[in-house]
């Protein structure tokens, strides 16, 4: 509303419609950050019940699952690699042509690292379309590190490392 406000202030009042975008910018702001707060509090019941090892059931494909944690992840942590892992699974399903796709999921003191791979034909590009861009944004309130390596003739292999509380 503030936004629509600004602009039909901006002919015959610029002083006030620039008091209507920074009213408008702040609120943007805080909803954003709400939304984060929302989104890392999400935890699907499957996740709670069965921890990552989650990730293979009624996946798209055939999903070689190998997770070595000394426990359980933190929740907001948890539902990130969980929500990250699954749109990476569904992406090969979709998009590559694969027929299985390996998910490694291994945790030092500092970091937690998720590989992703499949066996299709490459050529994922984070610059088309919004799954691989949505999933470097999401990773990164978490600080984050997203890598593709998706040579056309595949395979496509996603490393995605987060810091992690000891």
């Amino acid at each position: 509303m503030n936004l629509g406000l600004a602009e039909e202030l901006l002919a015959r009042d610029p002083e006030a419609a620039r008091g209507l975008v920074a009213e408008a910018r702040t609120s943007a702001g805080t909803a954003l950050s709400e939304l984060r707060d929302v989104v890392r509090g999400i935890h699907p019941p499957v996740l709670a019940d069965r921890g990552l090892a989650a990730l293979a059931l009624g996946a798209a494909l055939p999903v070689d699952l190998d997770v070595d944690l000394p426990g359980r992840l933190a929740p907001p942590l948890e539902s990130a690699l969980y929500f990250t892992a699954a749109e990476l699974i569904t992406n090969a399903a979709r998009h590559s042509g694969a027929a299985r796709v390996a998910v490694r999921l291994r945790r030092t003191a500092e970091t937690v690292r998720l590989t992703v791979s499949d066996d299709g034909r490459g050529g994922a590009d984070p610059q088309r379309g919004t799954g691989l861009a949505g999933i470097r944004r999401r990773l990164a309130v978490f600080d984050g590190r997203v890598r593709i390596d998706s040579p056309a003739g595949g395979p496509t292999v996603v490393d995605v490392e987060l810091p992690c509380e000891s």
